[in-house]
């Protein structure tokens, strides 16, 4: 699936992968999946997409936001927005999907593969627009999980699926504690 001399990238969408990961029992250990794919091929970046509460006085994911900017991902973030439902629950949406499209547009010139960590069915134009520039893409998730996290369609369109549980020796570590305010936006 991989070819050495290849440039590729990673976008990564991070509420995405955590739920993922979370659903099969493990956690990702960055540092091992940075290494994994510059192994695999000329890594030219590694983005990590994440929405943040920024009216918190403490967030969750802040130290992983960091430790990533410092250890090789170029992060792009925004405030996620904050909600009551008809129900009166708390929500929090972040939707980075058109940062994560654009970015891999504008990179796709300079890019022979694509490696796109979601399962969200909405990705598929963009695996669509990638492929007609040339680029392979590969779409890294799980249907292991009860729901399955990945859209058939995204499955379908993209070259290669990844299933991430046989990444899970690779790059996992055991599950810590969960996130209680993690924001989730998780469309399949």
């Amino acid at each position: 699936m991989f070819y050495r001399d290849e440039r590729l990238a990673l976008f990564i969408d991070g509420s995405n992968l955590y739920a993922a990961a979370r659903s099969l029992g493990f956690d990702i250990d960055y540092k091992l999946l940075r290494q994994e794919f510059m192994r695999r091929g000329k890594l030219v970046r590694a983005f990590y997409y994440t929405a943040l509460l920024e009216n918190d006085e403490y967030s969750p994911i802040r130290p992983l936001v960091d430790w990533l900017h410092y250890n090789g991902y170029s992060m792009v973030t925004k405030p996620a927005k904050e909600f009551t439902d008809s129900m009166g629950r708390r929500k929090v949406k972040g939707n980075m999907d058109i940062e994560l499209a654009v970015d891999a547009m504008e990179l796709a010139p300079f890019l022979d593969h694509a490696v796109i960590f979601s399962g969200d069915g909405d990705f598929r134009p963009l695996i669509e627009a990638l492929q007609r520039k040339g680029v392979r893409v590969s779409v890294v998730s799980t249907i292991r999980s009860q729901p399955p996290m990945i859209a058939d369609e995204l499955r379908r369109q993209a070259d290669n699926f990844i299933e991430l549980y046989e990444l899970r020796d690779v790059i996992g570590r055991p599950t810590r504690d969960p996130r209680p305010d993690a924001v989730e936006d998780v469309d399949v």
